[in-house]
């Protein structure tokens, strides 16, 4: 592409592409999609993007597809790679200048500049560091600026790379210009304190920026250019310097004012201080060491003491808190429990801890925490009244708590409370004792405090094991408190209700429940939403016990479903759902009288939750349960229950990315519990195609979904899927897992085992591979085992159809019939133990002596054989009867039982009764093996007569033939 010519063309192509209009736009991006492996495009878009005369529109679509060239075409071994003399014409001429006037196109370059060090410096851009660093030193305001942010990006970008080869490029390059990046940001940070002491608020704001960059320059380099820090002089001197600038910076803060331009800017460059400690406790634990007192010492005088009035703002406090912490919890500072089995470095940094955290100091940290930092605040307590949905869905994890001071707070006294539970266990148990009885309704101070305090008492809950008669403590004292109606109590009744959740789990007497059950219905009553997002605990626990609840049923599930129906927030809905399935997978089929209403309204939420795909699976989640309560009952669900599921498993549709995972489990609890196939559920079965090639972590659900129609109604099923089946089972065979490929073997089986007669039809395209794994020896055992319960089948059930396919494997492999059928023979007995399941051993035994009696000389070789798998058969599967001295075989089934279902137990679904029916017709379940052994033998000796038998009997080992007669006493 010449350049003169093609500027104009290209210029014009690049106005085009920033249309509104698609006409003009579509074919614009066309033409440059194809212009990207032109050679001298991008010596082009170079020149454009680098015109300050041109439009910006035009200047910015130019340097991002320079920057997407990057990524595509900049490497020597990618498809159509830029040529090494346009590769060094580029980095010279990116280089040329550092004056883009655009801050937005600016940045771009820069990131663009970064992307090509990645790949080039500093072998083939030797020149890049050196420029930069002369360009850092201009006195031009702008020029200064650009070359200090790519020179930040840089430095980020090869920060980040982490082959060996490249991390010592780096270790090399941060020790050749350390020094002068220290410089850098000490001058830029003098000049910004002295023009923000002067009242030059303009310049000051320059040099702010100035020094931010340079600041995010020597992050980098501190956190990842030196294997061992603390042994550069340099560098423990810089972060000695950054508590100093840090004090420094705050008195800025206090001193601005909150209107001024650079407040924004200024808290930034505090909390990256922040980030530049962290990052380096976090990758250089040992070489911290020496920092561990002064940070203890700062983050704790700033947080807990008056030392941060006025000047410690909120991200700043949640920084110097995380410091605390991860000082506290980190592994490398903890001694083993010999100490001398410890490092001196651990040791040392122990040693260190522990003299800062005294009793006094853990004391004040425990107690400004709790009785600080713990308490609602005004503005909390007026969004409670005046939108508690808001406050209920921000208190329970709304993208801004995550953020925010209060589980910062929480977190860290968790932390130091489980590291000096010891010291701080009679202090917060003084702070519970102080609180005893009910508190003045007027005295607001005193109810925010004891909020507090429960609520450390609730995070503390496991430390607090031995220290708390937390049974005592609520019939003594919660109950009552539970039961105080005062509106301005409500904070306190709402923490109550969540200790109790937090310690139901710890300690908490079942025989408690129904007192406990009574109030939380009582507060639901009170339709507050905060005491409701508390209630999950107490139903949703492992203790809980379905008949204690059960008079409270009806009125809970009315309450939350009235809830259900008044509130408005998304996140909210989700809340009552789940707490709604926590109740129906509690209660199970007892929730059947009351879940009408539900059902009712389930198909308007479903269509006013559109927009809303985590609704949705909580909608998915909630009939999960509600179908698994109601049974085959649910099938006067399926004109709404379908549909969803249609919607929620078809690949083609975009929803599905968020629903499937939920949607397939609800397509198989529906089918477990439906009691007939549905025209309308069998269409649905459409989908498990294109399901079954994504090949995703839900095939496992996929291959239960198919399995349970089989169950469910096979001829009609297999009738209209069984080709469609079987060559998706083909096209997963070719690449498919271990575990995979026993799934898909266990759906033939189950094939089989309802249809013996055409099933091996339906699925004769896989048989001959399974086949063949036999013989060759399949070396996974749980494979061979599957294997082998597929052949036995066809076998034991089909044997005219075993017959054409060991006829068929012949052919394939040139072998002789009766030579074949030995060598599977021999391959069986040899694998028997690769079987672990009884019912597959029982139908091994059961499908060799099928092949009895016999005169064929290959059968008759392989007798003792067939003998030793049929007596290691009876001994799996024989008892004996202490009274009588007989033998039974324990799975034979004679008739179907309802099982007799305790109150702990699940009862069985529609699918399960189906199987025990199945297994009615199931040889493994109706014929003695004890008897089918007898038979066998039998007939072989009336075949042969008596002395042929007996020589045949004499090829089996003596201990193997008194075990089979001790089996076959009384016949």
């Amino acid at each position: 592409m010449d350049l003169n010519s093609a500027s104009t063309v290209v210029l014009q192509v690049l106005t085009q592409a920033t249309s509104q209009d698609t006409a003009v736009l579509k074919p614009a991006e066309e033409q440059l999609k194809q212009w990207e492996i032109q050679p001298g495009f991008y010596s082009v878009l170079l020149n454009i993007f680098t015109n300050h005369t041109l439009d910006v529109n035009v200047r910015w679509i130019a340097v991002l597809y320079f920057k997407n060239g990057i990524d595509r075409y900049w490497r020597r071994v990618a498809p159509h790679a830029l040529s090494e003399e346009e590769k060094s014409t580029l980095r010279a001429g990116l280089i040329t200048n550092f004056n883009e006037p655009v801050n937005q196109i600016a940045t771009q370059i820069s990131v663009l500049i970064a992307k090509v060090a990645r790949l080039d410096c500093p072998r083939q851009w030797p020149e890049l560091i050196p420029t930069l660093l002369e360009s850092v030193k201009v006195q031009d305001d702008l020029r200064q600026h650009r070359a200090l942010l790519t020179f930040y990006h840089v430095t980020k970008t090869l920060a980040s790379k982490r082959l060996a080869a490249d991390r010592k490029l780096f270790y090399d390059l941060a020790s050749g210009i350390y020094s002068f990046a220290c410089s850098l940001w000490n001058h830029h940070t003098d000049t910004f304190l002295q023009q923000i002491f002067t009242g030059d608020e303009a310049a000051a704001t320059s040099s702010l920026e100035r020094t931010l960059l340079s600041l995010k320059v020597l992050r980098k380099l501190t956190v990842h250019g030196f294997v061992e820090p603390h042994r550069n002089v340099e560098v423990m001197v810089f972060l000695h310097a950054v508590f100093e600038r840090l004090k420094q910076f705050l008195e800025c803060s206090r001193s601005i004012g909150t209107e001024n331009v650079c407040r924004d800017r200024l808290e930034k460059t505090i909390i990256l201080f922040t980030k530049v400690l962290l990052d380096f406790l976090d990758q250089h634990p040992f070489s911290f060491t020496p920092l561990i007192q002064r940070s203890l010492e700062f983050a704790v005088s700033y947080v807990f003491t008056e030392a941060g009035e006025g000047v410690a703002f909120e991200r700043f406090i949640v920084q110097c808190m995380n410091l605390i912490k991860m000082i506290v919890k980190n592994y490398a500072y903890k001694p083993s429990k010999h100490f001398e089995d410890s490092s001196p470095e651990t040791l040392e940094a122990h040693k260190i801890k522990t003299s800062f955290f005294t009793y006094p100091t853990l004391m004040e940290i425990c107690r400004r925490l709790v009785s600080h930092y713990f308490l609602l605040t005004e503005e909390e307590l007026t969004m409670w009244e005046e939108d508690p949905e808001g406050f209920t869905v921000e208190e329970t994890g709304g993208d801004s708590w995550k953020y925010s001071l209060r589980p910062c707070t929480e977190v860290l006294f968790i932390d130091i409370f489980h590291e000096y539970n010891q010291t701080l266990t009679p202090v917060l148990l003084e702070m519970v004792h102080s609180l005893q009885g009910p508190t003045n309704v007027e005295d607001t101070n005193a109810l925010l405090i004891k909020d507090a305090v429960y609520n450390a008492v609730g995070l503390a809950a496991y430390e607090l094991f031995d220290s708390v008669d937390f049974d005592q403590w609520f019939k003594n004292q919660l109950l009552a408190e539970l039961q105080v109606s005062h509106n301005r109590y409500k904070p306190i009744r709402r923490r109550v209700i969540w200790l109790i959740g937090q310690w139901i789990s710890v300690k908490f007497k079942s025989d408690l429940r129904p007192m406990l059950y009574e109030a939380i219905r009582n507060l639901l009553q009170d339709q507050d939403l905060v005491f409701f997002f508390n209630f999950c605990s107490p139903v949703d626990d492992f203790e809980f016990r379905t008949e204690q609840f059960l008079p409270y049923l009806e009125s809970m599930f009315t309450l939350l479903f009235q809830l259900l129906q008044e509130v408005t927030e998304c996140d909210t809905k989700m809340h009552v759902l789940h707490v709604l399935s926590c109740v129906i997978e509690r209660v199970n089929i007892q929730i059947r009288p009351y879940v009408g209403c539900l059902v009712q309204y389930l198909p308007l939420l479903w269509k006013q939750s559109e927009e809303h795909n985590m609704l949705r699976c909580a909608i998915l989640t909630t009939l999960i349960h509600l179908i698994q309560g109601l049974g085959a009952d649910s099938k006067n669900l399926y004109p709404f229950l379908l549909p969803i599921i249609q919607l929620s498993t078809d690949v083609s549709q975009p929803p599905h990315v968020y629903l499937l995972e939920d949607g397939l489990e609800l397509w198989l609890v529906t089918l477990e519990n439906s009691p007939c196939l549905t025209p309308e559920l069998l269409r649905i079965f459409q989908n498990m195609s294109a399901l079954l090639e994504l090949s995703s972590e839900n095939l496992r659900t996929c291959f239960k979904i198919i399995n349970a129609y089989i169950f469910l109604s096979p001829s009609e099923f297999l009738q209209v899927y069984s080709g469609d089946l079987c060559r998706s089972f083909c096209e997963l065979l070719k690449d498919i897992t271990t575990e995979g490929q026993v799934q898909v073997l266990k759906v033939v089986e189950n094939v089989l085992k309802v249809n013996p007669a055409l099933g091996p039809q339906m699925f004769q395209p896989l048989l001959p591979s399974v086949f063949r794994g036999i013989i060759d020896g399949e070396r996974y055992p749980v494979v061979m085992s599957t294997y082998l319960g597929v052949i036995g089948r066809v076998l034991l059930q089909n044997a005219s159809f075993f017959s054409l396919l060991l006829s068929q494997m012949a052919c394939e492999c040139g072998q002789e019939l009766d030579q074949l059928l030995g060598n599977m023979i021999e391959m069986w007995v040899d694998r028997m133990d690769n079987i672990t399941q009884p019912e597959r051993r029982k139908l091994s035994a059961l499908a060799l002596l099928s092949l009895l009696p016999s005169d064929n000389s290959v059968i008759q070789d392989k007798f003792c054989g067939i003998i030793n798998i049929s007596v290691e058969g009876l001994h799996d599967v024989m008892t004996e009867d202490p009274e009588t001295r007989t033998y039974k075989d324990c799975m034979l089934m004679s008739h179907f039982e309802e099982p007799k279902v305790t109150e702990d137990e699940e009862p069985p679904t529609e699918q399960d009764k189906r199987k025990k029916m199945l297994a009615l017709k199931d040889p493994v379940h109706t014929v003695s093996l004890q008897q089918f052994v007898y038979e066998k033998l039998k007939a072989q000796q009336e075949l042969l007569g008596e002395q042929a038998f007996q020589a045949l009997m004499e090829t089996v080992d003596t201990e193997i033939v008194t075990q089979l007669q001790e089996f076959l006493q009384g016949f």
